[in-house]
């Protein structure tokens, strides 16, 4: 019981923090696009293929909520797939 209700916590906390806090953060570029920019070959970059461009989802015209829910989507997806990858681990012992 205690388990289930310690995982059930950090599951919530990360998602307030994924849709909710993601949005109070800094909309300046990261350290490898700012490298990029000084050293002057961002220019260079190529557009690739990403689900949620810039951290928003297509179609959501509020900035807030789009925001949040690629956080959400991002945490679930990181979450489902550490999950699997540890289950094959396990069966490959």
């Amino acid at each position: 019981m205690l388990k289930s209700r310690k995982f059930i916590t950090a599951i919530l906390l990360i998602f307030f923090i994924a849709g909710f806090l993601s949005n109070f953060a800094s909309t300046h570029p990261d350290g490898l696009e700012r490298a990029a920019e000084d050293l002057g070959f961002i220019s260079r970059a190529s557009d690739h293929v990403s689900v949620f461009n810039d951290y928003y989802i297509p179609g959501i015209k509020h900035p807030a909520l789009a925001g949040g829910l690629a956080g959400l989507f991002g945490c679930i997806l990181v979450f489902v797939t550490v999950t699997f990858l540890s289950k094959v681990v396990r069966l490959t012992k």
